[in-house]
């Protein structure tokens, strides 16, 4: 209703004045004021999970989420973000209580932190904070029996918008879990260890799973690798059946305990435990007796009580002592198998890990908590919008759903969009939609049609429902956002490409495409690849005045070598002499081009020596890290591997930015990570070890993990194994240290001159680069990958017909990785693709190398979706190709077909 706009102040005036005569009067007849009434107070929060556990004498000893504070007095971080665009973080707290507007316990995230601080902008979960209080955070996981694929064989983090829901009526966001992510903590306290006993809960998304091993929570290795029969117990969720299973098509709940996914007593199959595919959010549970019993419980984790599955004793201990007595190691780990097996898809909200059995009451009270924080699903969602071209337009629906537990009055749907677009709902010229009232539980939907800019660009649809609540736990007018990456570009698409042949494992080329009615310029585009496991780099930029025709094509193929370092510019105190990714096939004589374009520089070789090796990471103490820094000024590195090394060739450390060059000065021996072959007591001198090879006299061991760790100084180095003459010590141990325990050594690496100028920390690559190409003279600076042309070459490199349009450097990954191009700009990617092995129920297969691209170029929902490889093949090989050509749906699970018959530069077959 309309009000003069000079009421109010009226009002207020009136008031003011009143309030003045009031104080006055009751001075002059001092009459005693009535004492007021107190402002309401803030509720008290109510008690978490963790309190119930410590109430019934087995405390948490590991409490992660990202939506709750599972203790009623926690008031701490809950994990923490990193916007991509600048690598800064921050930390996402619990709303307090409050009084106003409405009674307000708080405790649950503060998702309106993050919404601010990632604003249009891809963040990453860094860190899952501990709230036991005991320090056992979670990180990402560093590799293992399996490499994750980020850099150094790191697994990779989730992206920290995907999973939004409510909680309590409050917006909050889960873990969300693709192939390749996992997070872990190796060197954790406090945790069950040998046959102790422990209780374990997550809560899940019953809609968000794998066949692939293992999306676990809970008791792991402290090494990252498969240690043994009975070494873990964690939770899991999914469909995988290499080991065993429950009834029905799954998914189930099952306990990962090494070597085996367990439902009951029988390795393979227990009838009693169901097929869990009616529940949203799943609590699932898995308490291990201190002796040969253990419960397999779950739960609908929005309403009912637990039901028992299996509570008995150990798989397979009638018989064999696999389970029985328990060997667990004390690491905590989520999203992925023991050994690092992360081929697994779920969604995580909370979980922990109790110190002791808990009694049945107690996860029944457990339960009955979590089903009164009110788990509910998103309010507002988007439909998935696949690539824009210019003045295109698709249709995006967006729906509300009213999880307040009240009526929503008023609801008004309304679509932003990055300047120069329209949205509006659709066959209307209407920008919103109103629906009077939705009722609780109930959805309603409005599908807009949003038309593209006429220029190409990248930016964000912003979904905004606005409501009003009468009534209910809190009123007034309410509203809720939901974004979604969009991006605009010319028609081009990456083709077809070609991995390898049987004959020849660098015979690569990557086929551009335009499938559009108009001719497109593509002057100064890039290419760039990310294999598993290493940093991203530039494999080609096209060079100006390139224009691609309508239905024509633009091949580049692998040069038989390209630059392993950048070179300098040239002066007369600069030598020829290059780094290079290979020199077969070269020799003295030969004349070779440096790069393509404007930039190519022709020279003659004077000398062959040496190429670069594979890059080798600095150190990852897998148990005590996952990190170690080497700081700024530093002459020393310690390496995974330090073959390859030799003085005064080069070594190239890091990446990017912080790419450094130096020379050799001193190679010395590799890190060590290894395990105690013997017991040893506190106060020995001496210890065994599994392996000593690179060990020397004065390098500092750390021995075992967590609450018993201790560092260590070798006296003398002698031979391996339970029966050798192990290693002495310059002191006596503090600790007692149980076989099998990890022991590391950073090694004494490789010494170089000049200092570094930035820290490095684990996992970037170190590489030895050789003694290289001798020139005849310098050559002008280019950067790493450029290409190094030698047509004398015919067993490296591309060799079919017809010759590329263009050539690049730096070798695709043949087995997962990831291809982009990019616009003149460098930020908007025009297509993509990522690829890698076929998802299935084995431990590492179907890893996603780079899962923002990943969602950029498919729906990345249950197991995730890439590009199958193509493998090697005689011939010509095989090689993945849109079928028909420009085929592009933005389903990397659906646009690649592999053909046995690869076409480079002409029209695709299937």
């Amino acid at each position: 209703m309309f009000r003069p706009p000079n009421g109010r102040g009226r009002l207020g005036t009136l008031a003011a004045r009143t309030a003045t005569a009031l104080a006055l009067i009751g001075g002059a007849l001092a009459v005693t004021p009535q004492a007021q009434a107190a402002p309401p107070a803030a509720p008290d929060r109510p008690q978490g999970p963790c309190d119930i556990y410590a109430a019934g004498g087995t405390p948490c000893v590991a409490a992660h989420s990202t939506t709750r504070a599972l203790y009623s007095s926690y008031n701490g971080p809950l994990y923490q973000v990193m916007r991509t665009s600048d690598n800064a973080t921050r930390d996402i707290g619990v709303a307090r209580s409050a009084a106003h507007p409405s009674p307000d316990s708080g405790g649950y995230a503060d998702a309106a932190a993050q919404d601010a601080f990632c604003d249009h902008v891809v963040c990453v979960i860094t860190k899952i904070y501990d709230q036991s209080g005991t320090g056992n955070d979670l990180y990402q996981a560093p590799p293992g029996t399996f490499r994750g694929p980020a850099v150094g064989g790191y697994d990779t983090l989730a992206i920290a918008d995907m999973a939004p829901i409510t909680i309590g009526g409050h917006k909050a966001y889960g873990v969300y879990i693709m192939p390749g992510m996992g997070y872990r903590n190796n060197n954790a306290t406090g945790l069950a260890k040998g046959d102790e006993p422990e209780g374990i809960y997550y809560v899940i998304d019953g809609t968000h799973y794998d066949s692939g091993c293992c999306f676990d929570y809970g008791n792991s290795s402290t090494n990252s690798r498969a240690v043994g029969t009975g070494t873990m117990e964690t939770t899991y969720f999914g469909t995988a059946t290499a080991w065993g299973s429950g009834s029905g098509p799954g998914p189930w709940i099952m306990a990962d305990m090494e070597a085996g996914l367990f439902s009951g007593y029988n390795a393979k199959q227990n009838p009693a435990d169901p097929t869990v595919d009616s529940w949203r959010f799943v609590t699932a549970v898995v308490d291990g007796g201190g002796g040969n019993q253990w419960d397999l419980r779950g739960g609908n984790a929005q309403d009912g009580p637990l039901t028992t599955f299996y509570s008995g004793i150990r798989p397979g201990s009638l018989t064999n002592s696999s389970y029985y007595p328990m060997h667990k190691k004390g690491a905590v780990l989520l999203g992925t198998g023991g050994d690092n097996g992360n081929g697994s898809s779920g969604t995580f909200y909370e979980g922990v890990m109790t110190k002791g059995y808990p009694s049945e009451a107690t996860t029944d009270a457990v339960q009955a908590n979590i089903v009164a924080a009110k788990y509910d699903v998103t309010r507002l969602s988007l439909s998935r919008a696949t690539t824009f071209t210019p003045r295109s337009a698709q249709d995006v629906t967006e729906t509300f759903t009213n999880t307040t537990g009240s009526a929503a009055v008023g609801v008004k749907l309304s679509l932003s969009t990055p300047v120069g677009w329209t949205a509006s709902v659709k066959d209307t010229s209407d920008k919103s939609a109103t629906f009077p009232s939705v009722a609780p539980g109930e959805s309603v939907s409005a599908t807009f049609t949003v038309t593209s800019a006429d220029r190409t660009d990248a930016g964000y649809l912003t979904g905004r429902a606005e409501w009003t609540n009468p009534s209910g736990p809190v009123k007034g007018r309410q509203s809720a956002q939901s974004s979604q990456a969009v991006r605009n570009v010319l028609p081009i698409k990456i083709n077809e490409v070609r991995f390898r042949t049987s004959a020849n494992s660098t015979d690569q080329f990557v086929e551009l495409y335009n499938p559009s009615a108009d001719e497109v310029d593509i002057s100064g585009w890039t290419l760039t690849t990310t294999p598993s496991g290493s940093p991203g780099t530039t494999l080609a930029k096209i060079p100006a005045g390139t224009r691609l025709a309508s239905g024509a094509y633009y091949l580049l193929g692998l040069a038989g070598s390209g630059l392993a370092a950048p070179t300098g510019p040239t002066d007369a105190t600069v030598n020829a002499t290059v780094n290079v990714r290979s020199t077969t096939g070269f020799a003295a004589g030969q004349q070779i081009d440096i790069d393509t374009g404007r930039e190519r520089e022709t020279r003659t070789i004077q000398s062959v020596g040496t190429a670069a090796s594979p890059a080798t990471t600095l150190f990852v103490p897998v148990s005590t890290g996952p990190w170690i820094t080497v700081p700024a000024h530093s002459t020393n590195v310690p390496v995974t591997n330090a073959t390859g090394f030799t003085v005064s060739d080069r070594i190239g450390i890091d990446s990017g930015d912080d790419y450094e060059l130096a020379t050799v000065t001193a190679v010395g021996k590799a890190a060590t990570q290894t395990t105690l072959s013997a017991d040893a007591a506190a106060g020995a001198t001496n210890i065994k070890v599994a392996a000593d090879a690179n060990m020397t006299v004065g390098d500092t061991l750390t021995v075992d993990t967590g609450e018993n760790k201790e560092t260590v100084t070798v006296a003398n180095v002698g031979t391996t194994g339970a029966g050798g003459t192990g290693v002495d010590l310059t002191a006596p141990l503090r600790l007692a240290h149980a076989s099998g325990v990890d022991v590391s050594d950073p090694g004494t690496g490789i010494s170089f001159s000049p200092p570094t100028r930035h820290p490095h920390t684990s996992g970037v690559p170190v590489q030895a680069l050789g003694g290289g190409l001798t020139l005849d003279k310098p050559v002008k600076a280019h950067p790493i990958g450029a290409a190094v042309v030698n047509p004398l070459v015919t067993t490296a490199g591309y060799q079919g017909t017809p010759a590329p349009d263009q050539w690049f450097g730096s070798a695709l990954s043949t087995s997962a990785g990831s291809i982009a191009l990019l616009d003149e700009r460098g930020g908007v990617v025009v297509d993509a693709v990522v690829y890698g092995s076929q998802q299935s129920s084995s431990s590492g297969n179907g890893t996603i190398a780079t899962p923002e691209l990943a969602v950029m170029e498919a729906d990345q929902g249950k197991g995730g979706c890439i590009t199958v490889v193509a493998g090697a093949a005689a011939g010509a090989g095989r090689s993945n190709a849109r079928w028909p050509d420009g085929t592009d749906a933005d389903s990397l699970c659906h646009d690649f077909v592999t053909t046995t018959v690869p076409t480079p530069g002409g029209p695709n077959t299937k």
